[in-house]
């Protein structure tokens, strides 16, 4: 009887987690989450900034092309229109240059991009701006075509 005794207490014991080995892991799983988490928690502003980048960039091929055509770059703050369709005064307009249905997009904020020609940074071109994720001209997260080299 003795020996039936002791079995039963090893196989309870070997049974189930101690309360040691269950701290255990979730003081790892913790850890592990405060390392892991920021990384991913970051990359969604990361890839809006990337394609608010990247459509700049769009803008301002399509801009040169037309500017090559028509000897002008688009003027006023609509001029991005002029992309897709043909303003009055543009006499060799061979556009559209960009294929955007609906309209010039909006960055990846849900904002309108700022254009403005003759630009203040750019006085003998063009400004292309996004406001980024603060929507406020003028701060750090601005995301501009006179700063995409730097």
């Amino acid at each position: 009887m003795k020996l039936k005794t002791q079995d039963s207490r090893l196989k309870t014991r070997t049974a189930g987690f101690t309360l040691i080995e269950l701290l255990l892991v979730l003081v790892i799983l913790g850890i592990l989450a405060a390392i892991v988490v920021p990384k991913f928690a970051n990359r969604g502003e990361q890839a809006r900034q990337t394609a608010a980048k990247t459509q700049i960039a769009a803008f301002s091929t399509a801009l040169s092309a037309f500017e090559v055509d028509n000897g002008y770059y688009p003027k006023g703050k609509d001029g991005l229109m002029a992309l897709i369709q043909k303003p009055s005064d543009a006499q060799n307009w061979r556009g559209p240059y960009l294929e955007e249905k609906g309209g010039i997009p909006n960055d990846p904020w849900g904002r309108p991009y700022f254009y403005e020609c003759p630009g203040k940074h750019n006085a003998s071109s063009y400004d292309i701006m996004s406001s980024g994720f603060d929507g406020r001209e003028g701060t750090e997260d601005d995301i501009t075509n006179w700063q995409q080299g730097k």
